[in-house]
């Protein structure tokens, strides 16, 4: 009859309510599946300690987490953009992901500052890893990062520490010398006489090695080791200026654009990997000091109480000048003040 169904064509009517009806899971394992690269622009060079141990680490973790759903492409310092640049390049969307300082971005967010460390406040790296996480100063400086379409997680807390080309004994003595340095570690060492200098990682060694400046940190010992620094300044200063974090900047828009699972991995995975990778560079610390002195005739000297006393004065009145920045920076100087207190110091 016309307009009859066939059983032929109830068929292939049931066929196709079939795939239609497949379709969306289809479309959804599909996407599931999605293989994404990011770029991560890298504030180390390729030959620091960090970038293998920390940003190389990190890539080769989440790729096998994600059974190769989410990779890295690594650039070492310089390669897209230098230590300064990469805020501005991860927030325009030129790569996903960066690492940085926070003392390259201090006018950013009040608590900036706090989030790369007052120096002379703190005495070891639990320290700052219980005030960035535990107390809220990471959290106060996204406040201010997310509109502005970047957030920032620490990477991890390390100890700096300078070392010189020539050993000194006085306060007289380091008012000589010209010691690369970033953020609040600036004044720190201004306060103390030295004639402090910015350079960029890639460009410290040939600074030291030719004179520009007499010393440097970046980092402590892991640092000075990696990037072959006590070759040209085999004194390493004690006791540390200061304890810092290193941290990612990812772009928002990237980040929100991911699945939700991988979102959630790269998250999980980047704080997982700040508690691991902060007890780990402390012992990385101790290997890489008991080698200097043991193969590069490095020399540990103590700061001169007269430096000393400087220092804890310039500490003072760096944390208050960080304090005074707005009402987000006297919630978090106000979070360090009472982490002092309550661990007696002064």
């Amino acid at each position: 009859m016309p307009g009859s169904i066939t059983k032929s064509n109830r068929r292939s009517i049931l066929k196709g309510a079939l795939a239609v009806a497949a379709a969306p899971a289809v479309i959804g394992q599909a996407l599931a599946q999605e293989k994404v690269t990011w770029k991560v622009q890298a504030h180390w060079p390729k030959a620091s300690g960090s970038f293998n141990d920390s940003l190389a680490v990190l890539a080769k973790e989440i790729a096998a987490r994600t059974d190769g759903r989410l990779n890295l492409e690594l650039y070492g310092a310089g390669e897209i953009a230098k230590d300064r640049e990469i805020y501005n390049v991860v927030r325009r969307g030129v790569v996903q992901m960066g690492t940085i300082s926070p003392a390259y971005i201090l006018g950013e967010a009040q608590a900036m500052g706090l989030l790369y460390g007052v120096p002379g406040t703190l005495r070891d790296s639990w320290e700052m890893m219980h005030l960035t996480k535990n107390l809220g100063i990471e959290k106060m400086v996204n406040e201010e990062l997310r509109p502005k379409g970047v957030v920032i997680l620490a990477e991890k807390a390390y100890p700096t520490e300078v070392v010189l080309k020539r050993k000194i004994g006085s306060a007289a003595e380091l008012g000589s010398l010209k010691i690369r340095s970033a953020g609040s570690m600036l004044e720190y060492l201004a306060a103390a006489g030295a004639s402090p200098q910015q350079i960029a990682g890639p460009e410290i060694y040939q600074a030291i090695s030719t004179g520009v400046v007499d010393g440097a940190h970046w980092g402590a010992a892991v640092g000075a080791l990696s990037m072959k620094f006590w070759e040209v300044a085999p004194f390493h200063m004690k006791p540390a200026l200061g304890f810092t974090n290193d941290a990612y900047i990812i772009n928002t828009a990237a980040l929100d654009k991911l699945p939700a699972d991988l979102r959630l991995q790269l998250l999980s995975l980047i704080e997982e990997r700040y508690f691991l990778r902060s007890v780990e560079y402390l012992h990385q610390e101790a290997v890489a000091l008991n080698t200097g002195k043991a193969k590069m005739n490095v020399e540990v000297v103590r700061f001169s109480d007269d430096v000393l006393a400087k220092f804890t004065q310039a500490s003072k009145t760096i944390l208050e000048k960080e304090t005074a920045k707005g009402a987000i920076a006297a919630k978090g100087g106000a979070a360090v003040s009472k982490l002092m207190s309550d661990l007696g110091y002064g």
